[in-house]
């Protein structure tokens, strides 16, 4: 079972001591803090924040930012406080303590560097969500969702539901929704005869998950399948709004199956990939858990690794931590400036001599691949572990453009490679398109123009020319 943190504080991800900081966006959040509580106005300094973080490439961040700056106005209006302000009954609905809550918790959070965190912490998406409420009193129709923030500029590739027979079908709906209501009206604090009965209707929903799902690699009932053990190891499976969510949206999605259908709804898939990456995007994985990261790597998303074999141990590197992130902001002789980042010159040498293996082997990937006669789908699987390599590598410096471009590019490889599966059983089902070589090679390219901006100490900018190549080339199921 994969390890889970044991510090007291509310969020939910150990701090990255050698990530890099926004420390302009840090220094603007404090200001508009203190603005806030000497009840001034904080808009400017969350606007600075804002950009600060789109720089930067931390696009959740930028994302929560924003809601933050959206809402400051009002949280102003809501001051009651204030010397000036007169109270009216709307105060009692007044954005401010949320506003506050918010701000506070998303200070402390950026201060962990941890771009994991930023993008998946259940915390902050709590924060996000009460904030959009608060906006949507004044713009109706609005809404939020957790995958909003957790797959913030990512592709998404199209995902299919395969052709089975209507009996067969039919059945398996039957069984999912006689499992189904049990689980849905089972309480976090469940016990005894209670979480056992529970327990058996998971167990239920596991097998039929399990039998819908087909051998196309981008099938959603097998990542239906993981999204669900996902649940299960996390202890999330019962009693949250999201899980019971996702369990009666695929109760939804079979009875479309069974109508014949044979695209998953779009916003279901981003949703339940979301949900699947969070807790291993917090919290690391083991090595039982590589079934899911296999299904996560075909969707343009990574995992660390975890190394600690006790919760003990993981106490002890969490406080090492700490402590290493306490000397990083001391020191400053052992940093860099990359534009609007600082990052630890030790991590910022070991980036530079990693990434410049990977990118030399997906160039050359990425030519070999324009010579079909040679396409080997173990090939394109090794071009895209070398793009996640990279990719993971740059979010942990703090590197959030060049990581979603890498990120990106592996998802295209991967894509190429299930395209190019050589197996007759599997052929006939597999809806995989597979991108350009030229699109690949054009995005390697990009990246490598990024990464010798960092060799030379400039901070890169987003290669959006890049990145929407291959997010058409991924969604649109082709080049």
């Amino acid at each position: 079972m994969t390890l889970r943190s044991a510090a007291p504080d509310p969020f939910d991800a150990l701090p990255n001591p050698r990530g890099g900081a926004v420390r302009s966006a840090e220094l603007a959040l404090a200001e508009a803090l203190l603005a806030f509580e000497q009840h001034s106005e904080s808009t400017s300094a969350l606007l600075r924040a804002s950009h600060a973080l789109r720089e930067a490439g931390w696009l959740s961040a930028q994302r929560f930012a924003d809601a933050l700056v959206r809402l400051s106005p009002l949280a102003d209006e809501g001051d009651s406080t204030h010397p000036t302000h007169q109270v009216s009954p709307a105060d009692t609905n007044s954005a401010r303590p949320a506003f506050g809550a918010a701000l506070r918790d998303f200070r402390a959070a950026l201060e962990r560097h941890n771009l994991h965190e930023l993008s998946c912490s259940p915390s902050l998406f709590n924060h996000y969500r009460v904030l959009c409420t608060h906006l949507s009193e004044h713009t109706p129709g609005s809404t939020v969702a957790f995958e909003d923030l957790a797959l913030s500029g990512r592709p998404v590739p199209p995902v299919s539901l395969h052709a089975q027979s209507a009996d067969q079908l039919a059945h398996l709906r039957a069984r999912y929704e006689r499992a189904l209501l049990p689980v849905l009206r089972s309480q976090p604090d469940n016990s005894g005869a209670a979480l056992a009965f529970t327990n058996a209707a998971l167990d239920e929903l596991d097998t039929v998950l399990a039998e819908l799902a087909g051998p196309d690699p981008y099938d959603f009932w097998r990542l239906a399948k993981a999204c669900a053990k996902a649940l299960r190891v996390s202890g999330r499976a019962t009693g949250g709004a999201d899980a019971r969510r996702f369990y009666a949206r695929c109760n939804l999605t079979l009875a479309d199956h069974a109508h014949g259908i044979e695209r998953a709804p779009r916003s279901l898939v981003r949703a339940t990939l979301a949900l699947l990456w969070r807790d291993y995007a917090l919290f690391g994985a083991a090595a039982e858990d590589a079934d899911q990261v296999e299904v996560l790597h075909d969707y343009g998303l990574t995992v660390d690794w975890h190394v600690a074999g006790t919760q003990a141990s993981e106490m002890l590197w969490e406080a090492d931590a700490v402590q290493a992130q306490t000397i990083s902001v001391t020191r400053t002789a052992l940093t860099r400036e990359l534009g609007v980042l600082t990052v630890n010159s030790h991590a910022y040498e070991d980036f530079l001599q990693t990434a410049d293996a990977s990118i030399s082997a997906l160039t050359e990937h990425a030519r070999a691949a324009d010579q079909p006669e040679k396409a080997d789908p173990s090939e394109a699987l090794q071009a895209g572990d070398a793009a996640y390599r990279l990719g993971a590598a740059a979010s942990a410096l703090g590197l959030g453009h060049v990581a979603l471009v890498a990120d990106a590019l592996g998802l295209a490889w991967r894509r190429r490679a299930h395209a190019g599966v050589s197996t007759p059983a599997v052929r006939s089902h597999v809806v995989v398109g597979a991108p350009a070589a030229s699109t690949l090679e054009q995005a390697a390219e990009a990246l490598r123009a990024m990464l010798h901006k960092v060799a030379a100490g400039v901070a890169p900018a987003g290669s959006s020319a890049a990145l929407a190549a291959l997010t058409r080339a991924i969604e649109q199921g082709g080049a």
